[in-house]
């Protein structure tokens, strides 16, 4: 079971998402009452990231798919140093507020990918791991790692029950995203009942056939199995890692085990009663004491380090590798090489016309040779749109550096569209991604357009976006080359 300090710092979070959405009379108290203590394993004794530099490259990337849960992502921004003030959160769920009801990215620090929409939080998290593989494919060499993150990512009953889940789940399992690690909030209530009415299957059984590992906490609250399942997961670099917490939804609250402590604030006697019931002082509201945030602040030191570490490892890999460290730093710049759309054919009038898969095709060879960077999606039919085999695989002990990247396999348009999302989010605007099947996808671009950059492209599939890269697939798992000289999975 946690100390005292760990008990404490639990309480912290735990409370200060209660406060939040009691103070602005709207919210979802019971997963942060559930879930704080996998959080506080996560981010106290995992999390890699630096919160003055919430756009360091090489940081681990952290995803709450189940983003009505904010106010939990709220409270461990704020604790571990993030600009997000407790102003700023007492101001949770205001217009013009840092803290909205659900995390959208490049509005709150910190915050890697919008979420609210159920399972696409799940789907970004692959597209980021996806995004991390591919460019320490593509840049790393021995004795120089320079790309070396996780991905990590809470989950809910509500996400799995969604398509898309399984959909980008079993894409992770075929491509053996061993970074990806996802903390299941196991509660087995939903939104408006028990899962026992609706959600009967096997999840872990769906997830170990997909070629994930799984692992099993029993106590939601015991932090130190929490932190065992997080290293056992760590250690398993070739599967990517479910881990099914066994929490209580609104856990401690007149509402515990109940779909009520999900989408409604707890009421004021309710608050009262859940922290005299645990121990925490009724007031004041969004209390936070010293030995708590001292503790979380910890992350600031931790950060610092890892960042400059890294500096140095980036400095040593220029002096070894002078034009993939250009590259490289091309695209965190965002920038694009020199003449990367000289040679963009033209297509003259033709009465009969040409299918845009045709035309896609033929675009994307022709920026792919100058963009290492470009990620593409063919369409279903044979041959069509297709990325064409590139030059200069270069193999290492156990990874390979690919000159660019196709997924070949014929996924749902719309679970395509959200793991690019997630790739795009390693680094935003820096890798060109092309859709032939975009146009298909109106309500899904609406729904992504905060996160993107003005004057996304008029053609309707291709645009600069992103970063990191994706990747060409055959039936087989892991990054390795084709006979044809392209990278497959």
């Amino acid at each position: 079971m946690p100390d005292q300090l760990d008990s404490l710092c639990i309480d912290t979070l735990r409370f200060l998402a209660v406060d939040m959405v009691q103070h602005a009379n709207s919210g979802h108290p019971g997963l942060p009452l559930g879930a704080a203590p996998m959080a506080y394993a996560l981010w106290t004794r995992q999390l890699k990231h630096h919160p003055v530099n919430p756009h360091w490259a090489d940081r681990d990337r952290f995803v709450l798919s189940a983003g009505h849960g904010s106010a939990l992502l709220y409270s461990l921004l704020h604790l571990t140093g993030y600009d997000l003030s407790l102003d700023d959160i007492r101001q949770f769920r205001q217009w013009g507020s840092k803290a909205p009801g659900h995390p959208e990215r490049g509005h709150t620090p910190g915050v890697e990918v919008t979420t609210g929409p159920l399972g696409q939080g799940l789907a970004n998290a692959v597209g980021l791991a996806i995004g991390e593989a591919h460019l320490a494919a593509r840049y790393n060499r021995d004795g120089h790692t320079v790309i070396d993150h996780h991905t990590w990512a809470i989950i809910s009953d509500g996400d799995l029950m969604e398509g898309i889940a399984s959909e980008a789940a079993s894409l992770a399992g075929h491509l053996q995203l061993g970074k990806l690690i996802c903390l299941y909030d196991d509660n087995s209530v939903t939104l408006s009942a028990a899962t026992d009415i609706t959600f009967s299957e096997d999840r872990a059984q769906r997830f170990e056939a997909f070629g994930w590992q799984i692992l099993h906490v029993a106590d939601g609250n015991d932090v130190a199995a929490i932190s065992a399942a997080l290293d056992a997961a760590r250690a398993d670099t070739a599967r990517p890692s479910l881990i099914l917490v066994r929490t209580h939804i609104g856990f401690g609250s007149p509402e515990q085990d109940s779909y009520k402590a999900h989408g409604s604030p707890l009421g004021v006697e309710g608050v009262k009663k859940t922290k005299e019931k645990l121990g925490w002082p009724v007031d004041p509201p969004f209390r936070v004491p010293q030995p708590a945030l001292a503790h979380f602040r910890a992350a600031l030191q931790r950060g610092a380090r890892a960042e400059a570490e890294w500096n140095g490892r980036l400095d040593a890999y220029a002096r070894a590798f002078p034009e993939l460290a250009s590259e490289l730093q091309g695209r965190l710049r965002g920038e694009l090489p020199a003449g990367w759309d000289a040679d963009i054919p033209v297509f003259p009038a033709d009465a009969r016309g040409m299918a845009t898969r045709v035309a896609s095709g033929r675009i994307m060879n022709a920026f792919a040779p100058k963009l290492p960077a470009l990620v593409g999606h063919p369409y279903r039919a044979e041959g069509a749109g297709r990325l064409q085999p590139g030059p200069g695989i270069r193999h290492g002990p156990r990874r390979l550096r690919p000159r660019r990247l196709e997924l070949r396999r014929p996924q749902p348009a719309f679970r395509r569209a959200r793991t690019c999302d997630g790739r795009d989010r390693q680094w935003p605007r820096r890798t060109w991604r092309f859709h032939p099947l975009r146009r298909h996808l109106p309500d899904l671009l609406r729904l992504h357009a905060p996160g993107n950059p003005p004057g996304r492209g008029t053609a309707g599939f291709a645009q600069p976006a992103g970063s990191s890269g994706a990747e060409q697939c055959s039936a087989k798992p892991r990054l390795r080359p084709s006979q044809e000289g392209r990278l497959c999975f």
